[in-house]
Parts: C-alpha cells; structure tokens; sequence
C-alpha cells in the first residue's frame, strides 16, 4: 500500500494499534476473568454462557460466520505464500500455494495450539528483524533518507504527504481497528493468556512491536518506490511482489533465504491460528455442544476430529486461493471486515451493555456479515465495508435487545467482568 499511496499509507496502522491498545487494557480484562469463572475456551462459548437461553442458535450462527470468513482469510495465505514463491524462486504461484498449504496443514495438524503459540513467538521475531533491517539497509544504500524523500517527490509530490487521501479513505484506513474485536484468532489470545496480570505487559511490548513493524512495512513501501519507481519493474506487475524483490536485491542468498523465511512466518503465524479457531468452532461448538450434546466424547477423539476438520478447511481454502483474483492485502480485509462486523460491535456490547439479549447479538451477527458481503459485492461503493458493516451490526444488535428481554443472570456476569465476583 505504502508502494501505491505513498505515506499516507501509514493510516491503515494507525486504527488498529489503537484499538489494541484498548482491547489489552480493558477488552481482554473484562473476557479474561469470565471466561475462567464460566470455562470458556473458545469465542463461541463465551456467547453461549452468557446468553444461556439463546446458546444453540448462537453457536450455530457464529459457526457459519466463522467458517465463511475464516476460509477467505486463510486462502489469502496460501495465496501470498504463492505469490513470494514465485517472486523468490520464479515457481508457479499455483504450485507456490500448494506447497505453502501443505507446510501450514502439517505442522497445525502435529502441533495444535501450544506449538502454533510457540512457532508464532519464533515467526514474530523473523518478521521484526526483517521489516527493520531491510528497509534501512535499502534506505542507506540507495543515499540516506533525505535522498530517498526527495525522489520520492520528483516521482509525485503526494507520495511524501500523509494526508494526501480522501475523507473516505481516512475514515475506511482508520476503520481497520474497528476488526480486531471481532477476530476470533485475535481474541482467542486474550481466552488464554496465562494471567490477566500480564495483559499490561503484553500491552506494552505488543504495541511497541507493532510500531515497529508498522514503519518497517511503510519504509519498505516507499524506498521500493524509488528502487522500482515503475509497478512494472515488478515481477509480475504486482506490488505485493516488493519486498521479496528488495531482499533479493540488496542481501546475499542467506540473508535473503531469512527474509523469505519472514514472509513464511507471517502467513503461517495467521493461517495456523485462523485454522485452529475454525475448527475448534466446528468440533467443540457444532459437534460436542450441539450434535453430540450429552454423549461423553474422549480428548483423543475430539483431537482427531479437529485434525479432520483442518484437513478439510485446508482444502476448501486452497480451491479458494487457486480462484482468488484480488490482491492478498484486499482478500485478508475482506475476511477481517466480516469478523470484526458481525463479532466486533456484538462481542463488546455483551461485555459492557447490560440491556444487551441474546436475541440481539443474533440480530447483530447476521446483519454484520451481510452488510460487509453486499457492501463488498456493490462496486460502486467506496468506503470500506467494515464500517457500514460495524454500524449495522451495532444498531442492529441495540435496537432487538430493547425490544427482548435482558438475560437473568446479567448482574451476575457483570460482578465477574469487573473482578468482584
């Protein structure tokens, strides 16, 4: 993006690492604590005991958002990983997404969530060092920064200006947050944090990071401006072609295998925690609490099924990605849209809105993910669609909780969100 746009690019960080910083510091607190007292280990239990009344037709609503979403988020890996396979090694992209989905489904299936946990802590620190260190290797060699802003303004004038953007592409740049409350993988993290003592500490190091990798990918973006001022010195033509292309560049063939091993670590680090939350959603929410409900079911089936269920995902993704025509970055908004609009506004009225029913958080799900899918397919409409989407997921979810009944035990559930009981 920053390629294309220019600074103006940085925006579409800003929304997000903000809203983080919200969700660490309150969000996850408040889910953290009923999730212990109330057992919750996935997104969808945590809507099931909090509207107990209404748990059936919960799971099964978040069931079908999650796996129409997750789907789309984990092709759009396969999808990139294709893309650096072939900007890397001059592969097929088509055999560059199989060989990705292979890796992602061998080592999800082993592992389960501790070792995707473990493998992201590894994955995190490739990517840090290479969004940091290759940018500025670029940067020095092609003159120094100064240099670097004054070609970058010879090109186009607009390309050093951070405010060069419409008020629709603001308001939709910033927007991206708004999808992190949604996001099953994101907060499946906050399910599981050891302690929520430590919420603050990862809060810390967590936006410092993301900051980081923030500057890293946007300096990236504009020194390949200069490098390759024309999309079509690209391979393929394609932007998000860049960053493989810079590290084949200016580093020798070591460093540049450790540069494409930080591309992997970002698509592995999401699809395996996108395909472990589908799944769990499947098995654990469908399977065990709706179709099996009642029938004791041991561990070693219930992870046998899950490694089924991958299995499956896997390859309805991978068909997915052999038809995506759009770039990675608007595949993954996409599916990062339909989560955060159907589970985003819903998930934090149900943890800070008494009035808040069962009934309405339905409501708020289907009309979420519609709006985002309808918004999406009317082409004509320019505004990114978690916003419309969010908005109606939001109102949508209000306006049916005033007109149905509050759950029971909701001053119950709101003493444990606030530690008092």
């Amino acid at each position: 993006m920053a390629y294309s746009s220019g600074a103006s690019a940085v925006w579409a960080v800003v929304g997000y690492i903000v809203v983080e910083i919200f969700l660490f510091l309150y969000y996850a607190r408040r889910l953290r604590r009923y999730s212990e007292v109330r057992d919750c280990i996935t997104v969808p239990d945590f809507f099931a005991e909090r509207f107990t009344k209404h748990a059936v037709a919960l799971r099964l609503v978040l069931v079908l958002v999650i796996l129409i979403f997750m789907v789309g988020y984990v092709s759009a890996q396969f999808v990139a990983g294709g893309k650096t396979f072939a900007a890397g090694f001059g592969l097929e992209p088509n055999t560059g997404i199989l060989i990705t989905a292979i890796i992602v489904l061998l080592y999800t299936m082993v592992g389960g969530f501790l070792a995707v946990s473990l493998t992201d802590m590894v994955q995190a620190i490739l990517m840090i060092l290479a969004l940091v260190a290759l940018p500025a290797i670029a940067i020095w060699d092609t003159g120094g920064w100064t240099l670097v802003v004054d070609q970058l303004r010879e090109l186009d004038p607009l390309l050093v200006d951070p405010y060069a953007l419409t008020i629709g592409a603001a308001i939709g740049s910033l927007g991206i947050g708004l999808g992190s409350p949604g996001n099953p993988h994101i907060i499946s993290r906050y399910l599981s944090i050891d302690d929520e003592k430590q919420l603050k500490m990862a809060c810390l190091v967590g936006t410092f990071w993301n900051i980081m990798m923030a500057w890293g990918a946007l300096f990236a973006g504009l020194v390949g401006r200069v490098v390759f001022p024309e999309v079509a010195m690209l391979p393929g033509g394609d932007t998000e072609n860049l960053f493989p292309l810079l590290a084949q560049t200016y580093l020798p063939a070591f460093f540049f295998g450790l540069v494409i091993a930080a591309v992997f670590a970002a698509i592995m680090s999401s699809a395996d925690s996108q395909l472990l939350v589908a799944a769990s959603s499947v098995v654990r929410d469908f399977y065990e609490k709706i179709y099996a409900r009642g029938k004791s079911l041991s561990q070693k089936f219930l992870v046998r099924a899950s490694r089924v269920i991958v299995l499956v995902l896997v390859g309805l993704a991978l068909l997915a990605g052999f038809m995506a025509e759009d770039l990675v970055y608007w595949l993954v908004l996409f599916a990062w849209a339909g989560l955060g609009a159907a589970l985003g506004p819903t998930s934090i009225l149900a943890l800070y809105w008494r009035r808040t029913t069962g009934p309405g958080i339905i409501a708020g799900m289907l009309t979420g993910a519609a709006v985002t899918i309808i918004w999406r397919l009317a082409d004509s409409l320019t505004l990114y669609e978690l916003i419309p989407g969010f908005a109606a997921g939001l109102i949508a979810t209000v306006l049916v909780s005033l007109f149905t009944k509050k759950p029971d035990r909701c001053e119950e559930d709101f003493r444990i969100m606030k530690g008092e009981g």
